[in-house]
């Protein structure tokens, strides 16, 4: 079984087409359930964000595989899957693990570099671990790909540079000194949105949402950083927003928020308006309304488009570098532990011979002493471990330099070992994993 990775971007999708696939937090745990229910999929996780809806799955067939999944996105969607077959990228085995280290380390994000998305492949992997839909192998390369983007970000300061999708729409924005904000939404985004703000000298903000608790916790959250903050609930959005010089909307809702009724009483007031949700927050007909600027998504993939990326070519490069490395480490050592579980099967085979070898002395010589008996018996298993140690040792490093070699099938032929036995000790689990402490940090 190999890991399927299969995905839309906004390199491979336009807006529209993100918010159908687009899969909200309260259907997170039916989708990936449905997804682990197919004839194919061992294991799986989501990561869908502003800016991509991927699926990462453990498969026992490529097409079997990428059908089922394709079929789970497009049921999701309201579409046919050959509708979304343009705007798919796929990759497998080798090129899948390299794709979400990409992603991991900000080299794949629309903003190169940021420094979000790190976070949010780490809260996707604990949300499919949650639902229990994560085995094994999904299990190490997650924990791998958050080390490698650590990494990433850690020797080549890319997220120094690297801005992200909130800078980028805020950049839109005149000098935000001195000015109010309105953010609708206090999850991760908003949380985002309001450190961004606060970077750029925003004099106050306001943080609106559905839940009141939520928004007072972030509003108390900002305050402590040295902003006055306040609180409101959704029934005050109007009266919130009459006031407002620039506004954040990134709730996650399936539905707008902000529609032109809750701008129209503002007059011609300036106010730049930011849509980071997908799908959109606010309805796109508010840009028509009298000295509003509306910001979505679209709006920041041309401003990225007309500038080029934040990260340096030297700095990119070495990024990229370093997820190479980190890739063929990752596969040499999966191809290393794939011929294990032979090795463990041959290795008690020979344990096997010796015994039934020692029990016919036994019939043989029943008046043998004990003492020569035993000596006789290490003898034996120290001749056997003898022989056996240098191609075992060595077949699992001729297993981790090369490609496209099926070492531990040449030694259940060249031994006559049971198939079943190391197959059963190499199938992944797909049992849920114990959380342990300091995962992921």
């Amino acid at each position: 079984m190999s890991v399927l990775a299969v995905g839309l971007s906004y390199r491979t999708a336009d807006l529209r087409t993100l918010e159908k696939v687009a899969i909200p937090a309260t259907e997170l745990d039916k989708v990936l359930h449905e997804l682990q229910q197919s004839p194919h999929v061992n294991e799986v996780m989501v990561v869908s964000t502003c800016n991509r809806i991927e699926v990462y799955s453990v498969v026992e067939a490529f097409h079997g595989g990428l059908a089922d999944i394709s079929e789970v996105l497009a049921r999701q969607a309201g579409c046919d899957a050959a509708d979304l077959y343009d705007n798919f990228y796929v990759h497998y085995a080798g090129a899948a693990v390299e794709h979400i280290f990409s992603v991991a380390s900000g080299l794949d994000s629309m903003v190169v570099g940021e420094t979000q998305i790190l976070g949010q492949v780490r809260n996707y992997y604990a949300a499919a671990r949650e639902a229990g839909t994560v085995g094994r192998t999904l299990h190490e390369l997650i924990q791998t790909t958050l080390r490698v983007g650590k990494r990433v970000h850690s020797e080549t300061g890319l997220d120094h540079l690297g801005a992200s999708v909130v800078s980028e729409a805020l950049g839109e924005a005149p000098d935000l000194a001195g000015k109010h904000a309105v953010i609708v939404g206090a999850g991760s985004m908003g949380a985002l949105s309001a450190s961004q703000l606060r970077k750029g000298g925003i004099g106050r903000i306001t943080v609106v949402n559905r839940t009141l608790a939520n928004a007072e916790r972030l509003a108390a959250n900002v305050t402590e950083q040295g902003v006055p903050a306040v609180a409101a609930g959704m029934d005050e959005l109007t009266a919130r927003l009459a006031d407002a010089d620039v506004v954040v909307a990134c709730t996650g809702a399936q539905d707008v928020v902000i529609t032109p009724a809750h701008l129209a009483a503002r007059g011609d007031r300036p106010v730049v308006v930011c849509d980071l949700g997908l799908p959109r927050d606010v309805h796109p007909d508010v840009d028509a309304l009298p000295g509003v600027r509306l910001v979505d998504l679209e709006t920041v993939r041309r401003r990225m488009d007309s500038h080029g990326s934040a990260g340096s070519a030297k700095q990119i490069a070495k990024a990229n570098g370093i997820v190479l490395d980190e890739v063929r480490e990752y596969l040499a050592a999966q191809r290393s532990a794939a011929v294990t579980p032979t090795v463990t099967a041959l290795r008690k085979r020979a344990a096997e011979v010796v015994d039934a070898e020692m029990l016919r002395l036994d019939n043989r010589l029943p008046g043998l002493d004990a003492e020569v008996r035993d000596e006789f018996n290490r003898t034996v298993r120290r001749v056997v471990d003898k022989l056996l140690h240098a191609p075992t040792v060595r077949v699992k490093q001729l297993a981790a330099e090369t490609q496209g070699t099926d070492y531990a099938n040449a030694l259940r032929e060249l031994f006559e070992l049971d198939p079943a036995s190391p197959a059963v000790v190499s199938s992944p689990t797909t049992e849920r994993l114990p959380r342990t402490d300091g995962e992921g940090k």
